[in-house]
């Protein structure tokens, strides 16, 4: 599972809810993070090295936990490399047709998910009739990788960012990036109660469940918790245990820092990524 910082946490959590038994092992690239800003050649490139890393430590499958590479990336990886790869757009946006009423969805996320209009397209795939408005939220992910989430900084910037989507008359939110749902309370209150919320991790972790369960992969052990888990990071391994810690309300366990080098990176040009 690879993330730009500990925004896929949130994802982690709703594997060890559905997948107890399963191992992750955790890659925040946290040396790069925000991704939003990044063009799509920046995001393919930094999501084919991680991936390449992942594989190299024996994983069976990979979440793509980040909207932002999601949304460019995904069709690259699933392409190079021969394991089940899931991303988190698909299952936020089928979510969010089953719950609005009005047919009007907004969509939160960083600057480069909004431009790649991948939830868009994904909604009219699954149902030409919704609306979706989007809207780039370039103060939130920093603000999270700070542990800024409960703050008169984090309420301003989602009173800025939330309200023009109610002012669309949105009856359905996605939330577009997996820093997010760290900020559902404060979310809530701009939103309003009768606005539904959609968290991708549940539907993104169903789907891996059906397809390890599909090709009889799933591992029936002891339940796990966030301690057992490996964590790499490319930046500070002890700021992102800190704030990881902070935001889930748990121990992580030890965080290791790796570079994704040029070793890393020949190995790709090379065609070794298994």
């Amino acid at each position: 599972m690879f993330d730009s910082g500990v925004g896929g946490l949130s994802i982690a959590l709703e594997l060890l809810k559905q997948l107890p038994g399963e191992r992750i092992i955790y890659f925040g690239d946290t040396a790069n993070v925000p991704y939003g800003e990044k063009s799509e050649s920046q995001l393919i490139a930094l999501a084919d090295r991680i991936t390449f890393f992942l594989v190299q430590k024996g994983v069976k499958a990979v979440v793509d936990a980040c909207n932002s590479t999601s949304s460019v990336a995904l069709d690259y990886l699933k392409e190079r490399y021969e394991l089940p790869i899931i991303g988190v757009i698909e299952p936020g946006v089928r979510e969010a047709i089953e719950r609005t009423k009005n047919g009007r969805i907004g969509v939160i996320a960083t600057t480069a998910t909004i431009m790649s209009s991948a939830h868009k397209r994904a909604a009219q795939k699954l149902d030409p009739s919704v609306k979706v408005f989007g809207q780039a939220c370039p103060k939130f992910v920093p603000l999270v990788e700070a542990g800024k989430v409960s703050c008169k900084e984090a309420e301003n910037a989602c009173f800025e960012y939330l309200m023009p989507l109610v002012k669309k008359r949105i009856d359905t939110l996605i939330l577009g990036c997996t820093h997010y749902p760290f900020l559902i309370p404060v979310i809530r209150r701009i939103v309003g109660p009768e606005v539904a919320i959609v968290d991708p991790a549940v539907g993104t972790i169903r789907e891996l469940k059906e397809i390890l369960e599909k090709k009889n992969m799933r591992k029936l052990s002891q339940p796990t918790g966030f301690k057992e888990q490996e964590y790499y990071v490319s930046g500070d391994p002890i700021l992102f245990k800190e704030v990881g810690e902070k935001l889930i309300g748990t121990s992580l366990g030890r965080v290791f820092r790796v570079a994704i080098d040029d070793k890393i990176i020949e190995n790709i040009k090379n065609g070794s990524a298994g």
